[in-house]
């Protein structure tokens, strides 16, 4: 069985058992431990309700073991910046999602340098309406919109800030187009938290260059940031799981 904060996956036989296992689980996420635990729980109708009131008699013994989060990583637009981010990345325990609407950018020959990728990657070549990419990703992903149409990064912004699963959103691009890109964003329905949750510019404020490896190298500092900050007891964005 697979414990989150909010949610469970399988069973260990329900029950009282299966509660007093949840609840254990929950408390270890909550106060970020890392280390395994054995759980004893004995079985009898005349137990408190925190040693297991069931009827079949006999003890378990249950193996709790926090399991680590890899983060997730959804770069939409694998052009210059995108391909530079994408070749630092896969030498991360990650999920790494590339998307693009263009398959000259996808082709195998462009992405076999990153064939000893350490990173699990998941290519996506969507020609027509990329932001349906969104919805598809795993909960606690940080998404990147850079590629190379305004119109697109836009929808992507959208699509991004009404997926409230989304752990940040990042958006590369110049003070005008933001300014634009808020006042649409706005206009569309959504409200200022919403488009708050936005980033830009990204990466380090300290790193500031204009070619693309160096971009590349301060977005990907700037998320490795993140991915200290979600290992930290109180997780910043990715729940946890035991």
């Amino acid at each position: 069985m697979v414990v989150a904060a909010d949610n469970i996956w399988s069973t260990v036989g329900g029950g009282n058992l299966e509660s007093v296992t949840v609840e254990r689980c929950r408390a270890m996420i909550a106060d970020g431990i890392s280390e395994p635990e054995v759980l004893e729980v004995a079985l009898s109708d005349k137990a408190p309700y925190q040693h297991g009131v069931q009827c079949c008699g006999g003890e378990v013994k249950l193996l709790l073991e926090p399991l680590p989060v890899v983060p997730s990583v959804a770069i939409f637009g694998v052009g210059h910046v995108g391909f530079e981010l994408a070749r630092i990345l896969a030498r991360h325990d990650i999920e790494l999602h590339l998307v693009d609407s263009r398959p000259d950018q996808l082709t195998a020959e462009r992405l076999e340098v990153l064939d000893d990728a350490v990173a699990t990657i998941h290519v996506h070549h969507v020609p027509v309406l990329p932001e349906l990419v969104v919805g598809e990703l795993p909960p606690g992903t940080h998404v990147l919109v850079m590629t190379h149409d305004h119109a697109e990064d836009a929808a992507l912004c959208d699509a991004a800030i009404r997926n409230e699963q989304l752990a940040t959103i990042g958006l590369i691009g110049s003070r005008a187009k933001w300014a634009r890109f808020r006042r649409k964003l706005a206009e569309d329905g959504n409200s200022e938290a919403a488009i708050a949750r936005i980033t830009t510019p990204i990466g380090l404020p300290a790193l500031v260059g204009k070619e693309p490896a160096f971009i590349a190298v301060s977005v990907a500092a700037w998320l490795l940031e993140l991915f200290t900050a979600e290992r930290r007891p109180a997780p910043a964005h990715r729940e946890a799981k035991a």
